[in-house]
């Protein structure tokens, strides 16, 4: 669920930013004449082994309304799939429950055998209905789920597998505990988690290392802004989840819109420039099922934000989220 840089950022403890400060970004901006290419957002390595560009993919669209059944334009959420490598978007997210199964089912139609790719997936989630997730967090269940999953994609072993939610019916450690099972089993190569707070991520680290954590996050959404905060002093990857959205400041004459006129840009495109610059494990995954959105999306990696447009955004989006957590 579960989107500013040429160089490469392969050490992002060293390069972690304190909070509201910007990272450091290349100021590289693409011509009219060049396609866009997610190279263009930086590298990570994700779980100090995998290198992937830090624009990334979700892949929760490419499935039918209410992220249930198949896509309504199948050809066209394929055609979008086979799309990123040639775009350099080489981190492509995923669940089980996206469909469910729909999503995974055809990431492998699409790519298999994903030739410098990294897929990565998530369970522990299930699906009675459009729009409905109630978490399943039995370690039986999570252990089958991460199996199906990587029979389902065709691999070996899982590059990332993502606990979704931890189940606050189970003992967080029998979840957890079922995650290391999948680890020494090598069902999985590498650990993160959704949707949890510092103390969460702690505990699992006493279990597993963890790799990645996916979070709500935007331009005007705050509230993980500590545990981006932790995950850049520990090197820890973040994906923010629905990267795009910017709230009231999509509106005509705010700070965003007009930032976005002066660039040449769509404000989305801005909204998400500014999260590729907020840290340098940043991953952000925005997801669509058309080709000209992905293009889009990706065009954003090589957009040229100064370190005054990155502040007036920042103080814009914080005084937006704030105004909202006092309603």
């Amino acid at each position: 669920m579960c989107p500013s840089c040429a160089a490469t950022f392969l050490s992002p403890i060293l390069l972690g930013m304190t909070h509201g400060t910007p990272a450091q970004a290349p100021n590289t901006q693409t011509s009219n004449a060049q396609s866009p290419n997610a190279a263009a957002s930086g590298t990570f390595l994700i779980g100090g082994e995998l290198e992937v560009n830090r624009l990334g993919y979700g892949a929760m669209r490419v499935t039918g309304d209410g992220v249930w059944g198949d896509p309504a334009d199948r050809e066209g959420s394929l055609a979008t799939l086979r799309a990123l490598p040639g775009l350099g978007v080489n981190l492509i997210d995923t669940a089980d429950s996206y469909g469910p199964a729909v999503s995974e089912e055809l990431i492998r139609e699409a790519l298999h055998p994903y030739p410098g790719l990294v897929v990565a997936t998530k369970g522990g989630l299930t699906r009675t209905g459009p729009n409905v997730w109630p978490p399943c967090g039995r370690p039986e269940y999570l252990i089958q789920q991460a199996q199906i999953s990587r029979r389902r994609l065709g691999v070996e072993r899982i590059d990332l597998w993502q606990l979704h939610r931890i189940d606050p019916q189970v003992p967080r450690d029998e979840q957890f505990g079922a995650i290391r099972q999948l680890l020494d089993d090598g069902v999985i190569r590498f650990v993160g988690l959704s949707e949890v707070n510092v103390e969460e991520i702690e505990a699992a680290r006493q279990v597993f290392p963890v790799a990645t954590v996916q979070n709500l996050y935007n331009l005007t959404n705050r509230k993980s802004e500590a545990v981006l905060d932790y995950c850049g002093r520990e090197g820890i990857g973040f994906l923010p989840w629905y990267p795009l959205a910017s709230g009231k400041l999509a509106a005509e004459g705010s700070v965003l819109t007009e930032t976005a006129a002066r660039l040449g840009a769509a404000p989305a495109q801005v909204a998400l420039a500014w999260v590729l610059r907020r840290s340098p494990v940043m991953l952000p995954i925005p997801g669509t099922s058309k080709v000209k959105h992905l293009e889009e999306n990706v065009a954003a990696a090589s957009l040229t934000l100064t370190d005054e447009d990155f502040r007036a955004l920042d103080e814009a989006g914080r005084a937006e989220w704030e105004a909202g957590q006092q309603k």
